[in-house]
């Protein structure tokens, strides 16, 4: 572990610049995600069938396939901007469509009587999801969405071979490529800055399961 520790500057940045990859990552596909998840469950048929085909598209296309194509194929377009920049949204893009899944089973589990009688008091289709529905279904994923999201930060680690520079990928080409450094110790260092990401993602996860269940 000597390189590790010759070379900690360059793993805490690239643990820093890793971070803030999946934080703006989850934030934008939580987002991204609940807007496709009301799409596939609105009563509006052309955004349910723009909600089905997003989510069969994406789930269907490998993330390295879809990154490339956004980091190498959008500035074909004119469209300009950095590598990091490209690598957010493309992670967003990809999870996105799994959080919509999430959501929308977590959605179909509350009681359709809960829909009606939001309905009987004079609610609009908006207010019953956002003030009836979604409430209770966001309960219900907490696991399922919890481990899209681990498994979003795990994937961030893709995002380094575009070339967004400065991130734990970087660190481990510019460490054994350059410097000549053997790749297990600084495969393990990477490794090790990936679960101080996952694993209090993982403990926040199990402490908001065991809150929520109280509330329940």
């Amino acid at each position: 572990m000597q390189p590790v520790l010759d070379n900690l500057d360059l793993f805490v940045d690239g643990f820093l610049r890793s971070l803030s990859i999946a934080a703006l990552a989850a934030v934008g596909s939580l987002l991204l995600g609940t807007l496709i998840a009301i799409f596939r469950v609105g009563p509006i048929p052309v955004l349910n069938r723009l909600g089905a085909g997003y989510v069969t598209l994406i789930r269907n296309t490998p993330l390295t396939v879809l990154l490339f194509m956004i980091a190498f194929g959008i500035p074909a377009l004119g469209i300009n901007t950095s590598f990091y920049n490209f690598g957010v949204a493309g992670l967003i893009i990809y999870t996105a469509a799994f959080v919509c899944e999430a959501e929308r089973s977590g959605i179909n589990s509350v009681a359709t009587g809960q829909a009606e009688a939001a309905r009987a008091i004079g609610l609009r289709f908006t207010q019953s999801l956002s003030l009836v529905v979604l409430p209770q279904a966001f309960r219900a994923v907490v696991p399922p969405l919890g481990n899209v999201l681990i498994a979003m930060a795990k994937n961030s680690a893709v995002v380094g071979a575009i070339g967004v520079g400065g991130d734990l990928f970087s660190v481990y080409g510019r460490l054994t490529s350059a410097q000549g450094y053997p790749p297990l110790p600084i495969l393990t260092g990477m490794a090790i800055g990936f679960l101080c990401i996952t694993l209090p993602a993982a403990g926040l996860l199990a402490l908001t399961e065991r809150r929520l269940e109280v509330a329940r």
